[in-house]
């Protein structure tokens, strides 16, 4: 038998447990058969007085339901709900008493009202109507779906309110169907093994018993939706020690910032989660200790916060408890930092994009400055218009989550846009081409290799035909007199276009270095 300290009524189960094994080891006498009797009657008297009182209890709700009626008609329901309830399972375990006794033909004795317990020996009668080998009849499944029916709706009248959750677990387990392991090891099915191969008289005691279960429930669901129920005992054992953060994360040298509070995790489930403004599936949140996974997208760099809702049903109404927390988001390591330490470079003359940013801090919290620096569109976006000068150098301060203020700076050379290459016709350098195609050519200039697009062009070029003199032309296309120059050139003469004069498009104060000269030999 189980140790520790029993109930009342578990020790008489406990000593009914042993009488029988004592009645098998005494080949099942008279008196054993009687000792069974006894306990029946006293489980059947305890089930009389448990009626009486269960039904002032439910009285005494009834009366509060109408004087209190917010505080206690939910629970004034669920009374009637359970009491309907456990009555129906009542008379029908009583059925199944009244069966065994007529299979086996006993009679109560007129003169003391009770069943002839020493000739109550017979182990076949339950047997034959629940068992069939080693499964169960239809009888017997009808026993365990009534069982299974009772608890059902027993739980479903509880519901899912926070309050009724320590009454469900004992509930649970006072009417458990779990498979049993009986002395030799071997695992039986509840009903074979409290009902398989007993006397009638051991059968009709559980019987009593199970009744007596009933009443047991309907006294504790009572009284709780009364309030008498007290709470369980608080033990500082059932408790752990944990560490809250003011922060998921911090910097080096940051001084940790947080508390220790002793707690323990609520293994109850809600009734709505929401997180970030999102409603999070309770089925797949919840794991087996209580605990809400969560799973959201995390926001930009920085400090972020945690807000949400647990929704549980307690005394029929909802309880919100907020979620409360926060978060630091860094940067992810996705890529190496590497720099040409010589190659730190921006150009005169044009919009150098930049991206500036601090490990860790969000890009409001980071401002940078430098000579021709401006902020750009998009986050930690910058441009660069370097002035005059060699060198520029851009400094950058941040405000950590403490208030301090960390900062950096860098240093870049500036240079001039390389000087661009003239060309005819699309062709630069050396060029071969008929009178025709120079006369009519455009005259233009690119920069090759240069990491901008800069829309160039060309104002002014002159050009020299051998053995004419040179011609001076405004805009890109030949003008009379230099095509009149071009007419006189012969095959194989060089035809020198130079002196290019050009700018940028949309940013005329900015002075282009030379353009550098192209030559035409003429094919025809």
């Amino acid at each position: 038998m189980a140790g520790g300290k029993l109930s009342a009524r578990q020790k008489m189960i406990n000593l009914m447990y042993l009488v029988f094994i004592a009645m098998m080891a005494m080949n099942m006498s008279k008196e054993v058969l009687s000792a069974f009797g006894l306990m029946e009657a006293k489980f059947a008297a305890s089930n009389e007085v448990a009626a009486e009182k269960n039904s002032a209890l439910l009285a005494n709700l009834e009366t509060k339901a109408e004087e209190k009626k917010e505080e206690f008609a939910v629970p004034a329901n669920k009374a009637k709900q359970v009491s309907i309830i456990s009555d129906r399972f009542y008379k029908y375990i009583e059925t199944l008493k009244t069966d065994l006794i007529q299979s086996g033909k006993y009679e109560i004795d007129p003169e003391t009202g009770k069943l002839p317990f020493e000739s109550m020996d017979k182990t076949d009668l339950l047997d034959e109507a629940w068992f069939t080998g080693d499964r169960r009849t239809k009888k017997g499944d009808e026993v365990i779906a009534a069982i299974e029916q009772y608890k059902n709706d027993i739980t479903k009248i509880l519901g899912t309110d926070v309050k009724y959750q320590k009454a469900i677990e004992r509930f649970e387990n006072r009417f458990s169907l779990d498979p049993v392991t009986n002395k030799d090891g071997k695992e039986l099915e509840w009903l074979s093994y409290n009902f398989q191969g007993y006397p009638a008289i051991a059968s009709y005691t559980k019987l009593t018993a199970l009744q007596n279960d009933i009443k047991v429930t309907e006294t504790n669901l009572f009284n709780l939706f009364l309030g008498n129920t007290l709470d369980e005992a608080v033990s500082l054992k059932k408790y752990q020690a944990i560490v809250l953060a003011d922060k998921s994360a911090f910097f080096a040298g940051e001084k940790f910032q947080g508390k220790v509070v002793l707690g323990k995790y609520a293994n109850v489930t809600p009734t709505k989660l929401v997180v970030q403004g999102k409603e999070i599936d309770i089925a797949n949140a919840i794991d087996s200790t209580g605990a809400a996974k969560l799973d959201f997208t995390v926001g930009n760099v920085g400090e972020q916060k945690i807000d949400g809702k647990f929704t549980f049903l307690e005394d029929g109404k909802p309880l919100e408890i907020d979620i409360i927390g926060n978060y630091v988001v860094v940067p992810r390591p996705n890529s190496a930092t590497i720099s040409a330490d010589k190659m730190n470079v921006v150009y005169r003359g044009v919009a150098n994009p930049m991206t500036i940013s601090f490990a860790g801090v969000p890009d409001n919290k980071v401002s940078a400055s430098g000579t021709g620096l401006s902020r750009g569109t998009g986050t930690g976006k910058y441009v660069m218009r370097p002035g005059t000068g060699r060198e520029v150098t851009i400094n950058v301060t941040a405000t950590l989550d403490d208030g301090k203020k960390v900062s950096d700076r860098k240093t870049f050379r500036i240079k001039d846009i390389p000087k661009p290459t003239g060309t005819i016709s699309g062709q630069d350098g050396i060029a071969k081409l008929p009178k025709r195609n120079v006369e009519i050519g455009t005259v233009s200039a690119k920069l090759e290799d240069f990491d901008f697009e800069l829309p160039i062009q060309v104002t002014s070029f002159k050009i020299k035909v051998p053995g004419q003199p040179t011609v001076a032309v405004a805009g890109t296309k030949m003008n009379a007199q230099a095509k009149a120059a071009i007419k006189r050139a012969r095959a194989g003469d060089q035809v020198s276009i130079f002196d290019i004069k050009a700018k940028i498009v949309g940013n005329t104060s900015y002075n282009l270095k030379g353009v550098t000269p192209v030559f035409v030999e003429i094919t025809n």
